[in-house]
């Protein structure tokens, strides 16, 4: 289960009680799909997560287009990552999905 204490995602912190992301000094909202994308990846980090259960468990549907967790794991990447064209930590798991890749003794 994610608390709300600040997570660290490389350079970025996240908190989600205020719901906002810094990454080098500057800070943006993460929207409340964003969050909840976000604190499910958390909670399987290092596991490769399908499209089809992160539509089920984020949107509550399977039935919602494919390219929305795709849509929401870029404006993530935007948010998170230094690269977000080469990201570190929210990896594409090609043809299976995505998989958040921590160190682990960063949020300890």
């Amino acid at each position: 289960m994610i608390n709300e204490v600040p997570y660290r995602i490389g350079d970025a912190t996240v908190d989600f009680f205020s719901g906002r992301a810094e990454l080098h000094g500057g800070s943006v909202a993460l929207s409340p799909k964003e969050s909840q994308l976000l604190r499910y990846l958390l909670t399987h980090s290092g596991e490769v997560i399908s499209r089809k259960e992160l539509l089920a468990w984020v949107w509550g549907s399977v039935d919602v287009e494919t390219r929305t967790v795709d849509v929401h794991v870029a404006k993530l990447r935007r948010k998170l990552e230094v690269d977000p064209q080469h990201p570190r930590y929210l990896i594409t798991v090609r043809k299976n999905g995505y998989s958040l890749l921590l160190n682990q003794a960063e949020n300890r």
